[in-house]
């Protein structure tokens, strides 16, 4: 009678880990604003690369395409001011609406319209997101007695 070593233990598979990162992912998601930073993001992304062109056409555009491009960055970094620190979305908020408001005479109609109205989108959901607040004990009123 020869005793067999226990079985190893099953590796852990590729699937727990996407499934464990992509759970950690939803959790981090939850705690901030982030389809508000998506939509400022994806405005100043159009409101960004639209004036962009051959060398040229950026000639002839002249301070209006370098104010688009000024848009586009001043939005994208208020998206990531956005995600990495939510507290200050009040701030982000506004300045994303203003930059993107902005857009529409600074550069080419705001991304032709596009641009403008994913960052006014994106800068009012930032400005209106509340923190889920956790779950607590129910308070117990306690009612006047009748002594």
């Amino acid at each position: 009678m020869t005793a067999e070593p226990p079985p190893p233990p099953p590796a852990p598979s590729s699937t727990s880990a996407v499934r464990r990162a992509r759970l950690a992912f939803r959790n981090w998601r939850r705690t901030r604003p982030f389809w508000a930073a998506v939509w400022t993001a994806l405005g100043g992304f159009v409101i960004f690369f639209l004036p962009m062109a051959p060398l040229g056409k950026i000639l002839q555009v002249g301070v209006g395409g370098i104010a688009g491009m000024a848009g586009g960055v001043v939005l994208m970094a208020m998206a990531l001011l956005v995600l990495l620190l939510p507290s200050q979305r009040h701030t982000a908020g506004v300045i994303a609406v203003i930059a993107g408001v902005a857009s529409f005479p600074l550069s080419n109609l705001g991304g032709l319209f596009v641009g403008m109205a994913l960052s006014v989108l994106g800068g009012s959901m930032a400005f209106a997101w509340l923190p889920e607040k956790p779950v607590g004990r129910r308070r117990v009123r306690l009612g006047r007695g009748t002594a």
